[in-house]
């Protein structure tokens, strides 16, 4: 597993290698009371050194680097005694600065000459080849370390940072690296610095030996261990790669393996990692001592417990006569003070001391609880929030100023922060007070991500082809939190005219308000659905109020109208149902009410928690058609490791009438329904019951089913998919949050499944669909952008008689199936 390096840590790594070389460069200086003979810039003879009394002094040599900045650094003067001591403190002094590669001191009569070689400056500093350390990490170690453009070249610095670099790959298991600096001489003494790194591959571990361990197999023990032999998940953990990192926290983990199962002698005696001649393969050793298990004699909490010592008491895991485990410790340890941190002892701590009796063994545990001072929070600050107003995020604290320190409510005000979708990262630090051993400042530090978008131009799927749009949306609009959108949109089937605003906190309770506006031109011929069109609009209110801290409830009031056209080859039944109406156009009074609870850690890439919504919708009596919709969602994340996040997700659906149906008798003379009893002229009789055909649900594609074309899962007609009153799909999806080094984006493996039916009692188990594939989802600066391969797992093929005559069409299969420019 490829770690990014610390760029603190680094560049303190680089400047320890350089501080402990400063001194020893004096030693290669030229012995000042050696230079006789040596002429100066004007042809006359500099004397060797005697004492004598310095009248002037002059610098010759000097190219980049003023007279004025030498005589700051020189530690004489004119009028001083000049000696060999003074001589050799001056050679030092001028040394230190780093400024010369070369000092020579002499005397012209009473003139003090020095004559110095100034070292060339960087010009120019190159990285080349570096993959594991990235550019910018190295650079800036680089700077601190004194080498950095415009800055003054030392050569034993850039051979010191060789060889750091070296042994920071190294540690990163690649034995093979080459470093390898190159010094390009310019004019106007001048250099340009190229480092060129061959990284080379990683050692594989090949082998991991344990010796010592009698009670437990190395599968066993090596289960958690991140330094693993090579395995089929290998290329995508690299745990194959070997680093001294990984390897020092897996004896840490082997420590801890044995501690938690009561082995409380357990030592690690030896440990011996051997290499290949060739360096492409590590072996590691570890010899262990095991001990013996030891019990929990007696469990006791002291100190000031601040809450009743009974309460403390139950927090406590670990009880007399268990296997003695440092995990339960531990546990118990981290509840104590979390429970005493909501109820303001920030710095609260239990040290947990143990008293070993080696002749039972036996461990009698002492949880001694130091809950230190009780601390207020003085100031909640904000910083990086250059868009979103303060109030806005103030709005959503749970921690207050002036009130007592409670660490449940700074997380969960972290959480509401991130579930608001303003901020790419959310992160918080606690800041005492100077001066002050009871009061702390919360600082959240945010990172603004984009909440809005203007778009004109153009998207594509494989659903509705190419679409032209043209979008004006804000989910935090002039940093108010307040969400608008005005959108115009056409594809092939549809033309959609949008407006929607709402306001998140209408009243300072947080309930919201919000207003829907929209017209749509729908040609379902092209939508994968049975062949008819519509016009519709809505004009509608929507209210949230939040009754938990996870939990809101939602209603919407509103009015819209529904124009159907039919065309020759629509659906019998479709058409059935308009002519037994004796209209083409639906209006109604459409109520909705709603709860869903929402505990997901993020916005945008949730990990962990749950997402669920249920509602009903309906329209009301006096409505053209009196129908109702019932709707349920859920989704769960599941984080499994830091590798893998499992998302369980369903979806279920249900409509039907609840007025009377309405009948009609279907007569041959067109547009006459009404037959006398025994009419010769009487067809049959015709009946608009059920949910509408307009409100039925759908499945298949890529927000459903995958691997199925989108929308033509269930009934049909003459071939045509008419959707049904009783939907279910669901889905398990398992994303690699670490495979891409970048949070817009996530790459997931999946199981989808389920299907469309007319009714509930229409539902067969037998008839569900299935499919598994990968998917590739990111959020580009040009708009999401979902891809997905599917294989159908489960699926219907045509069937035909004997003769290949077509008796009913199968499914139709669309295995790649992608998205430009939607929401996911």
């Amino acid at each position: 597993m490829t770690r990014t390096p610390n760029r603190r840590l680094l560049a303190l790594a680089l400047v320890a290698a350089l501080n402990s070389t400063a001194l020893p460069a004096l030693a290669q200086s030229v012995d000042p009371f050696a230079l006789s003979g040596a002429p100066d810039t004007t042809g006359a003879q500099v004397a060797p050194i005697g004492s004598f009394t310095v009248s002037d002094i002059r610098i010759d040599g000097l190219q980049r680097i003023s007279a004025g900045t030498v005589f700051t650094y020189l530690p004489v003067e004119r009028g001083d005694t000049m000696d060999s001591s003074q001589a050799g403190d001056a050679i030092r002094a001028l040394y230190k600065t780093g400024f010369f590669e070369d000092v020579k001191v002499g005397r012209q009569g009473t003139i003090l000459v020095i004559t110095v070689t100034e070292r060339p400056a960087i010009n120019k500093l190159t990285l080349t080849g570096n993959k594991d350390i990235k550019s910018e990490d190295l650079l800036k170690g680089l700077k601190e370390a004194g080498l950095s453009e415009g800055d003054t070249f030392d050569r034993l610095a850039l051979d010191r940072v060789t060889q750091e670099l070296t042994r920071q790959y190294n540690n990163r298991g690649k034995y093979n690296v080459e470093i390898n600096p190159t010094v390009s001489r310019l004019d106007r003494n001048r250099v340009d610095v190229t480092i060129t790194v061959k990284e080379g591959k990683a050692a594989k571990i090949r082998h991991v030996n344990l010796i010592g361990n009698e009670k437990f197999e190395d599968e066993a023990i090596l289960e958690q261990w991140e330094s693993r032999e090579h395995n089929w998940l290998s290329w995508y953990k690299r745990d194959d790669q070997y680093s001294r990192e990984k390897l020092s926290g897996d004896l840490e983990k082997l420590n801890s393996w044995y501690l938690d199962r009561g082995y409380v002698d357990f030592a690690v005696d030896s440990t011996q990692v051997s290499i290949s001649p060739d360096r492409q393969d590590m072996f590691l050793t570890a010899g262990v001592t095991e001990g013996e298990q030891y019990k929990v004699s007696t469990v006791q909490v002291t100190g000031d417990t601040i809450l009743p010592k009974e309460q403390i008491e139950r927090l406590v895991l670990v009880k007399p006569d268990q296997i003695f485990s440092r995990r339960l410790l531990e546990i118990s340890s981290d509840s104590i003070i979390a429970t005493l941190s909501n109820v303001g002892y920030a710095f609260a701590q239990v040290n947990p001391i143990p008293d070993v009796h080696r002749e039972d063994k036996t461990v009698g545990i002492n949880m001694q609880v130091v809950p230190g001072p009780r601390v207020n929070v003085r100031r909640i600050a904000f910083k990086g929030n250059s868009r979103t107003s303060d109030e806005v995020i103030r709005r959503e604290m749970r921690q207050f100023e002036g009130s007592w320190y409670s660490q449940a409510a700074i997380d969960r005000s972290k959480i509401r922060l991130q579930q608001l979708g303003y901020f790419e990262t959310v992160d918080v630090e606690t800041v005492p007070v100077a001066g002050s051993n009871d009061e702390v400042d919360v600082v959240y530090n945010l990172k603004e991500t984009t909440s809005g978008s203007f778009v004109f131009g153009l998207g594509f799927s494989q659903l509705s082809g190419l679409t032209a749009q043209i979008q004006l949306s804000q989910t935090n609009f002039l940093g108010s939190g307040n969400q608008v959108s005005v959108q115009a949109q056409r594809n092939d089937y549809m033309q959609r005219y949008d407006f929607s605003f709402r306001n998140p906190y209408f009243t300072d309770n947080g309930l919201s308000l919000g207003y829907n506006l929209w017209w749509r031109e729908l040609d379902y011929s092209d939508f994968n659905t049975a062949q008819y069109s519509t016009n519709s609009g809505a004009a509608q209110a929507v209210f949230g109020l939040p009754i938990t801290e996870t939990d809101t409830v939602t209603a919407m009031l509103g009015v819209d109208t529904n124009e159907i056209l039919v065309f020759a080859d629509t659906p019998p039944s479709i058409v059935d149902y308009v002519n037994a109406l004796d209209r083409n156009t639906f209006h109604a009074w459409r109520g909705e009410i709603g709860w869903g609870r929402n505990s997901l850690d993020s916005f945008l890439t949730p990990t962990r928690g749950m997402q669920q919504r249920v509602w009903l919708e309906t329209t009301l009596p006096g409505s053209t058609v009196e129908y109702y919709k019932l709707n349920y969602n859920i989704s769960k994340f599941w984080p499994l490791n830091r590798h893998l996040v499992l998302n369980t997700r369903a979806e279920l659906g249900y409509g039907d009438s609840y007025g009377d149906a309405t009948t009609r008798d279907l007569c041959r003379t067109p547009g006459n329904y009404v037959c006398p009893p025994g009419s010769p002229d009487f067809v049959r009789t015709i009946t608009a019951d059920g949910l509408p055909f307009f409100e039925n649900f759908y499945a298949g594609g890529v927000r459903s089913v995958r691997g199925f074309t989108d929308n033509t899962l269930g009934p049909r007609e003459f071939g045509q998919p008419l959707g049904g009153a009783f939907k279910t799909v669901g889905s398990l999806e398992m994303y690699f949050p670490t495979l891409l080094d970048t949070p817009a984006a996530r790459v997931s493996a999946f199981v989808d499944f389920g299907n469309v039916y007319k009714d509930y009692d229409s539902f067969d188990a037998g008839e569900l669909r299935a499919s598994t594939g990968i998917a590739l989802m990111w959020r580009s600066p040009m708009g999401p952008i979902s891809i997905s391969y599917a294989y159908p797992l489960k699926s219907q093929d045509d069937v035909r008689n004997e003769n290949g005559t077509l008796i009913e069409q199968g499914d139709e299969l669309e295995r790649l199936q992608f998205t430009f420019g939607g929401t996911f």
